[in-house]
């Protein structure tokens, strides 16, 4: 694992790798008493020649960084953090898995490490980045996921920390998770706590709503082997807009652009929870799935599906381009990876 260090008020300096291990805190640490730490996810993806693929690190580096501000914390430059992802997967390369059988998964994290038992920013902060190898989301088949609204607890709120990738974020959410679960449902969709009708996120997904124009046809795909769907012009994806209450999930930035780049129209704005209820398809894309067809979102006691099983024809046409795209499988004309040997 990569560790680096700095005081409040300083700069990153050149962190070292290290074997991977407990680490040690005070219990007075900023992270433990107050929560002041944020995480960050993605993946190396090993090509058929053996060398290794990266999937826009810089993003995942600016996001901490905006995370950092919020949060009253230094965080390495766009650099330091680009660096020490290549240097941390170099060293754990043996675990990146075969081509097509998996990834190996990157977990940066920055944390107030330093003693500080008053309310105030930790005197001292740690950046570390760890990884473990990660099997394919879909193991046996496309699984579509069925989901419940919840419209009395909230993920986030205006003003909150909503927006970024602070550790906080993810514990709110496991009561109304587990609460899901317990009933038989995947996750939970949560709704805007202004208004109680417009859609946010998932737990941890960003969600995206298709409204067909015409239906997709299919076509032969010399690469893969099959028919594929090719969604023709005329079809809408709908997704919530950034607005400092969702977080702006980088594979949701990146469905979005190849959405447009095959001609499909995407709106970033308020979408309501009623539009669920004529949607022709609904999705949710994040760093483990990449993107999830969702099969039913129930409402109030009112259950709505979608399609029969598997993965609409818009959301397997973005799939497969950006699931090739991470792999190497097809060129990167976005110039969205970084190549290891």
């Amino acid at each position: 694992m990569y560790m680096m260090k700095c005081s409040q008020g300083g700069n990153f300096s050149k962190g070292e790798l290290q074997r991977f291990g407990n680490i040690e805190l005070n219990p007075s640490a900023g992270v433990l008493n107050y929560g002041q730490g944020l995480f960050e996810g993605l993946k190396a993806y090993r090509k058929e020649d053996s060398n290794i693929l990266l999937f826009r690190p810089e993003e995942n580096a600016l996001r901490m960084r905006q995370g950092a501000e919020r949060m009253c914390m230094p965080a390495p430059t766009v650099d330091q953090f680009v660096e020490a992802v290549k240097e941390t997967v170099l060293a754990n390369k043996r675990w990146v898995p075969p081509p097509g059988k998996g990834s190996l998964y990157i977990r940066p994290l920055l944390m107030g490490s330093g003693a500080v038992l008053g309310l105030a920013p930790a005197p001292e902060y740690t950046f570390l980045i760890y990884v473990s190898p990660v099997g394919n989301y879909f193991k046996e088949g496309v699984a579509p996921i069925n989901l419940i609204v919840e419209h009395e607890l909230h993920r986030a709120t205006p003003g909150g920390t909503g927006g970024v990738k602070t550790i906080g974020n993810y514990a709110a959410v496991l009561k109304a998770q587990s609460a899901a679960k317990a009933k038989g449902y995947s996750d939970v969709l949560y709704l805007d706590c202004v208004h109680k009708k417009y859609l946010e996120e998932v737990s941890s997904c960003n969600i995206f709503v298709v409204k067909l124009d015409i239906g997709p046809t299919f076509l032969h795909s010399p690469t893969l082997g099959n028919l594929v769907p090719f969604v023709q012009q005329g079809n809408v994806i709908s997704t919530p807009a950034i607005k400092g209450t969702i977080l702006p999930g980088i594979t949701r930035k990146s469905i979005i652009d190849v959405a447009r780049s095959q001609g499909i129209q995407v709106e970033e704005r308020f979408v309501p929870v009623d539009e669920l209820l004529d949607a022709d398809e609904v999705f949710c894309t994040g760093t483990a799935v990449v993107v999830s067809p969702v099969g039913s979102i129930t409402y109030k006691g009112k259950r709505v599906s979608y399609g029969v099983d598997g993965f609409g024809a818009v959301a397997q046409q973005l799939y497969s381009v950006l699931t090739r795209l991470q792999m190497g499988l097809i060129d990167d004309k976005m110039n969205w990876t970084v190549e290891l040997s």
